[in-house]
């Protein structure tokens, strides 16, 4: 299974969770302070999942590797290529 379908898996039974409580089926009968807490859970949960993706993508720009194979690979394939262009008359 993907990550995409993880996510939407735990999202889906979140959610069914969510509505079976919010809609109060007629069993059931939920104190006051704990449906309104209920209410905006989605809300909350959107901006944790927010903070939660800015920390992991933060946390993966700051522990990039630096690639210095490829960064001198790069510099030889970019002087050939200008060796290139110069020898059929391009000026830089």
């Amino acid at each position: 299974m993907t990550k995409l379908g993880q996510w939407l898996c735990g999202l889906v039974l979140l959610g069914s969770a969510w509505a079976a409580l919010a809609l109060a089926p007629p069993g059931l009968r939920l104190p006051a302070p704990c449906r309104q807490a209920l209410l905006p859970l989605p809300v909350y949960l959107l901006v944790a999942f927010g903070c939660y993706s800015l920390a992991t993508v933060g946390y993966r720009l700051a522990t990039f590797n630096d690639c210095e194979e490829a960064a001198a690979e790069l510099q030889e394939h970019i002087s050939a290529a200008r060796a290139d262009l110069s020898r059929r008359g391009l000026r830089f």
